[in-house]
């Protein structure tokens, strides 16, 4: 049954998942709950983003045989930086007390007055605002989710890669 699924129509597929998982960060639990965005949160939104135009270009070309082993590659890459990030936010998270960050400037301020180098140093450290658990469902955190969902993409990610 899986291989009887177009290549294209599995990438549409990545592509609407991201989509989806963005519009959800940004309406519902930015807009109506007013959750902010943590440094850690932005940076696995930008993974999901990327994964999701990947996905969503190699649906539109369509390639067959080495170009969507390649456009696979890249979505997979994406999908394991962003699981990469939330790992390292869900143990930020599960730091005893005494032991999380001390909460640090907002994301625009580093951008705005640090060399991107060091910001980009100081947003995958994370701080004390990526320790807080702001929203859960069925028990999993925000970076919790996004990690299962970024392992699900790597898989569906590698079995284009290697499909026949």
């Amino acid at each position: 049954m899986l291989q009887s699924l177009s290549p294209r129509l599995v990438f549409f597929g990545l592509a609407v998942t991201a989509l989806i998982a963005m519009l959800f960060a940004r309406v519902y639990l930015q807009d109506i709950l007013g959750l902010a965005p943590c440094p850690l949160c932005m940076t696995q939104r930008l993974f999901v983003v990327l994964w999701g135009g990947i996905a969503l270009i190699a649906a539109l070309h369509n390639p067959a045989g080495l170009g969507r082993r390649i456009y696979a590659a890249l979505c997979a890459l994406a999908a394991v930086a962003g699981g990469a990030i939330a790992i390292r936010h869900v143990w930020i998270q599960h730091l005893p007390a005494d032991q999380v960050p001390a909460c640090g400037p907002s994301l625009e301020y580093m951008l705005e007055t640090l060399p991107f180098s060091e910001t980009l140093s100081l947003v995958l450290m994370g701080d004390g605002n990526c320790a807080e658990t702001q929203w859960t469902f069925l028990g999993l955190s925000i970076p919790e989710q996004t990690l299962i969902m970024a392992t699900g993409v790597m898989i569906v990610c590698l079995w284009q890669l290697f499909r026949k």
